[in-house]
Parts: structure tokens; C-alpha cells; sequence
């Protein structure tokens, strides 16, 4: 049988334990992650198999809908037994496909508090920012953050979208539990960023974990290697990012029943050294 605790388990902020194989709630909102899912049903559908696949840990934001997916969430799987839900604030949505970050410290706040009341939660298990607004004191942001934590509303917090030297920087203010950046086998740019996060004990969630490029055109190596598995090349894919670091926490999202259970499948696929080094390199070649 699938199942996503197969994938192994990370302990984020050293306490909270998930299995490493996630769920990202973006796609369960309509086109330009605005307003309702196309197909209510089938993404309530997708939502309740999530934890029958193992899955124990799902990844949302206020700004997908903007809060259509925290409500689905609740609405489908509340109260959540053992699944953690993490959400995310510091962007403001005007229409489909716009996403403005937005980081004074008082709509921070009032963001988590929102979030907390839309999940039916009284704290919060894991808040990331979404984006460090470059227009406003990244400290400032970092001490919203602090006192979230302080206050209860928040028991982890992460960052998403930054480099080293920013995660240094908000470590002097808060334990920096989780960072989210774009990262698949043919888009390495955040490379040390994640060997930081190895070195840390932060959990890395790696978002667009799927993709890879011109690597997944018949005939190539990826091809060969999802042959060879009798797998879909994006499953090989993301069984190559489980592999790649014990602090990966990938979170491939969809709104399809079918396409989630494609997905958690991954978890069956165990590659040789060589078949992951062989891809290490084409990837760093894309």
C-alpha cells in the first residue's frame, strides 16, 4: 500500500514530527489561485485522501483565494487529528496571478490571527512569511514573527523566497524552523541555501518540486531512469528530492485525486547512488 510515512519523518523546529512527503493546498483554488476550485467536489475529494495516504503535513497561505484554501481546509478536514497544517502570510492579492508582498508588522499579526480563526485553531503549528517586503525594515517583519511566538499564536516559523545571509539575519531575532524556496531537480539556484538549512536542522520545503524541464523530453536521462522504475518521470523527479537532503520536505500540491496519488507513489521509488548521481548532474546541467 502507498503510503507517505514511507517517505521518512523530519522534526520541524526539533519537536513537530511529519512525514516528510507533504501537501501543498495552493491548487485547490480557482485559476491565478483566485476565488473558488473549478470543481468544489473533487477538490474536497483531494483533501480528504491526503491524510489516508500518510500524508501528515499540508502547506497553505492566507493569499491562496485569497483564504479560499485555509477554509477548505477547515471545512474538509477539521478537526485534524494528527495532520499539521502550516499557512502563510505577507502578501496582499488584488486579482488572479497578482501577489504584492506586504510586511508591516501590525497587518503581519493581524494575518496570523485571521489564519488561526479561518483553520479553527487556536495556535497556529507552523507560520512562514511568504515574502520579506523589501520596502519595509526586514527586522520590523522579523519582530512581528518574534512576538507571534511569544504570544502563542504561532509554535514554529519559517521563511520563504531567501538566502543565507537573510535567514542569518532573522535567526538573531527568532528560531527559524522551516524555509521554503523554490528548489527541483533542473532549478538549483537555492543550492546553499538548503546546505545551510542541512547544516541548521531547518526543515526545507522545496515548492515546484515536480518540475524538471527539458530533463523530463523523451530520450533523456530522466526518461531512461522513469523507464527503468516503470514511473512517470515527475515521480522520479521528486523521488530524487526526497533523496537529496534528510531535511527536504516537498509539498507537490494538485486538486485531483488521481494526480495526488501519482504523486505520494513516489514514495515506492528508491533510486541507486548512481541513478541519483547521474541526475544530480543532468540537473545541474539544465
Amino acid at each position: 500500500m502507498t503510503n507517505a510515512a514511507k517517505s521518512g519523518t523530519f522534526k520541524i523546529g526539533g519537536i513537530l514530527e511529519v512525514n516528510r512527503l507533504g501537501f501543498g493546498a495552493m491548487r485547490i483554488t480557482g485559476p491565478g489561485i483566485w476565488g473558488d476550485p473549478e470543481d468544489p467536489a473533487e477538490a474536497k475529494r483531494t483533501l480528504r485522501r491526503v491524510p489516508e495516504l500518510g500524508i501528515n503535513f499540508i502547506d497553505t497561505a492566507d493569499s491562496y483565494g485569497p483564504s479560499v484554501s485555509e477554509e477548505l481546509i477547515r471545512e474538509t478536514l477539521h478537526p485534524y487529528a494528527s495532520v499539521v497544517i502550516a499557512t502563510k502570510g505577507g502578501l496582499v492579492r488584488s486579482g488572479p496571478n497578482i501577489w504584492i508582498p506586504f510586511g508591516r508588522p501590525d497587518y503581519l499579526i493581524q494575518e496570523a490571527h485571521l489564519s488561526a480563526r479561518r483553520l479553527g485553531v487556536e495556535q497556529i503549528a507552523l507560520w512562514q512569511l511568504h515574502r520579506i517586503d523589501s520596502n519595509i525594515p526586514r527586522d520590523d517583519q522579523f519582530g512581528a514573527i518574534k512576538q507571534l511566538l511569544d504570544e502563542g499564536i504561532i509554535a514554529h516559523a519559517g521563511l520563504s523566497e531567501v538566502t543565507v545571509a537573510e535567514i542569518k539575519a532573522a535567526q538573531k531575532i527568532f528560531p527559524v524552523a522551516t524555509v521554503q524556496n523554490r528548489y527541483n531537480l533542473a532549478d538549483r539556484a537555492s543550492e546553499s541555501v538548503l546546505e545551510y538549512c542541512e547544516a541548521q536542522g531547518i526543515g526545507f520545503i522545496p515548492w515546484f518540486p515536480l518540475a524538471a524541464g527539458d530533463l523530463a523530453r523523451p530520450g533523456s536521462v530522466l526518461d531512461a531512469i522513469a523507464k527503468k522504475h516503470n514511473a512517470a518521470p515527475s515521480q522520479v523527479a521528486l523521488a530524487w528530492v526526497l533523496k537529496r537532503s534528510p531535511v527536504m520536505l516537498p509539498i507537490p500540491g494538485t486538486s485531483k485525486v488521481a494526480h495526488l496519488e501519482e504523486n505520494v507513489a513516489a514514495v515506492n521509488i528508491t533510486l541507486s547512488d548512481e541513478d541519483f548521481a547521474t541526475l544530480d548532474q543532468a540537473g545541474k546541467k539544465a
